[in-house]
């Protein structure tokens, strides 16, 4: 990680645990918003208006997170108007580097070699962890965010006057539910499924296993009636769902030990994972061997570094 700038030791994938052995996951530090005038959004300082070409993404084809932020680019139709460069999906001791590996590219904007560069480009005393998805300001040679939940919501909203789009991930007749699901699948799911991997005690690991697999059991209820998980529209509670459903059977179930069943297990959720994947453009935003090579890559949990060949079935 970062301190005061300068790169100290080597990559560490745990983060933090609590006294009891429960994974802490570091909170995002950079949470300014782009809108659609230039006005301040929900946090952060004003100045950074919707405009075509002027913001470029950078991101990880194995990080769920900045999954979420690729598929509403290409949901909405920001492709032509925000930029994007993705490291490789093997941890180095710096951290995420760039190119080295298939589809991984240089950064496009300032050739740096590690992401941490890029945070302290923005900040050169920055301390904490260089983490992707980070949304870069072009205009101003500035850090914008690098939260995946804020970036997805205002890809969502701050660019329709520029590109017009019919799908809404965040209607107003939606919102309260929405919010509320979003937060109980982060916790026992998206969360859920790092808290078990990265677990240091017995119990914090059968908390967490317990909590994954009661959030999908709650999915695959919801999806036995309807198509998306708020009914028959796509919502921004699905694209969050479905990165991690996307690397549940290739990744969760067998190195972070969420291994009581798999995605394909349960019918109604790999019926939904596989029409979700099948939407035009969203098998482009899922790499397995990115996924795959990444986290079996993790030193910490995989210590010999061999990547499994199976499971064939992917979605």
């Amino acid at each position: 990680m970062l301190v005061n700038g300068q790169w100290q030791g080597e990559w560490e994938p745990g983060q933090a645990s609590d006294p009891h052995g429960k994974f802490i996951r570091q909170s995002s530090t950079i949470r300014n918003w782009i809108t659609s005038d230039g006005s301040a959004g929900p946090t952060g300082d004003a100045g950074f208006k919707a405009e075509a070409g002027r913001y470029h993404l950078y991101l990880g084809l194995i990080c769920p997170w900045a999954c979420r932020t690729l598929m509403a680019r290409m949901i909405k139709g920001l492709e032509q108007q925000i930029t994007i460069s993705i490291v490789s999906p093997v941890m180095t001791a710096q951290g995420w580097q760039f190119e080295h590996f298939p589809r991984a590219t240089k950064d496009h904007l300032h050739n740096c070699d590690y992401l941490h560069q890029l945070y302290t480009r923005n900040d050169s005393g920055y301390s904490g962890r260089a983490t992707v998805p980070v949304l870069w300001d072009k205009k101003g040679d500035r850090m914008v965010n690098n939260e995946s939940a804020d970036i997805l919501r205002m890809l969502n909203s701050a660019f329709e006057a520029i590109a017009p789009s019919e799908i809404n991930l965040y209607p107003r007749s939606l919102r309260d539910k929405i919010d509320k699901l979003n937060s109980y699948y982060y916790d026992k799911l998206n969360n859920g499924v790092y808290r078990a991997g990265f677990a240091t005690s017995q119990q914090a690991y059968d908390d967490a296993f317990a909590e994954v697999f009661a959030a999908l059991d709650d999915a695959e209820q919801r999806l036995s009636h309807q198509t998306f998980i708020l009914g028959e529209q796509l919502t921004e509670t699905d694209i969050r769902l479905f990165v991690t459903l996307a690397r549940f059977d290739v990744a969760y179930h067998g190195l972070f030990k969420c291994n009581r069943k798999r995605i394909i297990d349960y019918p109604h959720l790999s019926r939904y994972l596989h029409h979700v994947y099948t939407l035009p453009g969203i098998s482009d935003t899922v790499d397995f061997q990115h996924i795959k090579q990444g986290y079996y890559s993790i030193r910490k949990l995989n210590p010999n570094g061999i990547v499994p060949q199976g499971p064939e079935h992917q979605i």
